[in-house]
């Protein structure tokens, strides 16, 4: 129905542009507005149905919606079903996987909607020889979240002696 009053809105609105003469509609609705006093009940119950529409509009922009949740890939013979990860759960997976590379004393895995982003302490090994395993084991964990977007992989390493 809004869709529908938004759309006949936007027609005249484009047909004014073009040259075109105002729907009467529009005319007259222009017309009562200009005419009305301000104290008038319709005018205030106008007034507060389109404040009342504003807020929950504003509610709805600074909600986080679904941003929470990292869509997963569909099987093929199953197009129409969704399902979705919690990114904390899928943080504490990757983060278990990256505990298992030897070398790592300890992981922090923060999972955003297009890169996961980890930092690792190395207690002994190579650092380019524990990047290669860490990448790689975040790469096969990756494929078998299934995700419907792989993410990009941010890591970063530091050698810690104690």
């Amino acid at each position: 129905m809004t869709l529908c009053a938004a759309g006949v809105l936007l027609y005249d609105v484009i047909a004014v542009r073009a040259g075109h003469r105002a729907g009467a509609w529009r005319i007259r609705l222009a017309h009562e507005l200009a005419t009305r006093p301000v104290d008038d009940f319709w005018l205030l119950v106008a007034g507060a149905v389109a404040v009342i529409l504003g807020l929950w509009l504003l509610i709805l922009a600074l909600t986080p919606g679904l941003r929470r949740l990292l869509p997963l890939r569909a099987p093929d013979d199953c197009a129409d079903m969704g399902a979705w990860l919690d990114r904390k759960g899928a943080a504490l997976v990757l983060r278990d996987a990256a505990m298992r590379v030897p070398g790592i004393s300890g992981a922090r895995v923060r999972v955003g909607r297009r890169r996961v982003t980890t930092r690792a302490d190395v207690r002994f090994r190579d650092l380019a020889t524990v990047r290669d395993d860490l990448t790689q084991a975040l790469q096969d964990q990756c494929r078998q979240l299934a995700v419907a977007h792989t993410p990009r992989l941010a890591i970063r390493l530091r050698h810690r002696t104690r």
